[in-house]
């Protein structure tokens, strides 16, 4: 479903609505009645129609009152219980070994193989903040220290993380732990 400029729609899921201002492939860039430009997905938005309210969009195959029976109804989810162990085991785990980055590390200098371990260091990293993963645990084991010195110098630049050695009766001394908070912005 296509919409264009001028439309007016609502964002669903969420007590938002506006008027679409730019349209750019499937993303919609709607402007709200506070005046804030949003970008969403066509999937993510509805038109208003012109003679109807979105009440009686909603509900025109059954009325309130079967939606809140069916609701009340539903089967109550049973929570998992997690473990007060496993709660602070980390869900990801990153190994930064040259070995594990490549077949190969013939011909590369130290400079490139430490380039190629952050890089992969800084996109694990972007990874699990994208995909709200709340720890990482990056495995650089001892040797002089530089891989770890570089690491903590990344993540120092991010504001939402605090790093730490990792457990060390699992890892030694060869591992960094990264806690993300999720409730601060990435850079």
């Amino acid at each position: 479903m296509g919409f264009k400029k001028g439309d007016y729609v609502f964002v669903l899921d969420e007590d938002l609505s506006g008027v679409v201002k730019n349209v750019f492939g499937n993303t919609y860039t709607i402007e709200t009645a506070d005046g804030f430009l949003l970008d969403f997905r066509g999937n993510e938005l509805i038109k208003k129609q012109e003679k109807e309210s979105l009440k009686s969009k909603v509900f025109s195959i059954e009325n309130l009152e079967t939606v809140i029976v069916e609701k009340e109804l539903a089967p109550k989810r049973k929570q998992v219980r997690i473990k007060a162990k496993e709660k602070y085991e980390p869900t990801m785990e990153v190994d930064l070994h040259i070995n594990q980055l490549v077949k190969s590390s013939r011909g590369m200098t130290n400079y490139d193989m430490l380039t190629l371990q952050l890089e992969t260091a800084k996109r694990q990293l972007d990874f699990a903040i994208n995909k709200r993963i709340q720890k990482i645990v990056f495995i650089h084991g001892v040797g002089e220290g530089v891989l770890k010195l570089e690491l903590e110098y990344l993540f120092g630049r991010y504001n939402n993380v605090k790093f730490y050695d990792a457990d060390y009766k699992k890892y030694g001394l060869g591992a960094t732990e990264v806690y993300i908070y999720q409730n601060a912005l990435p850079n």
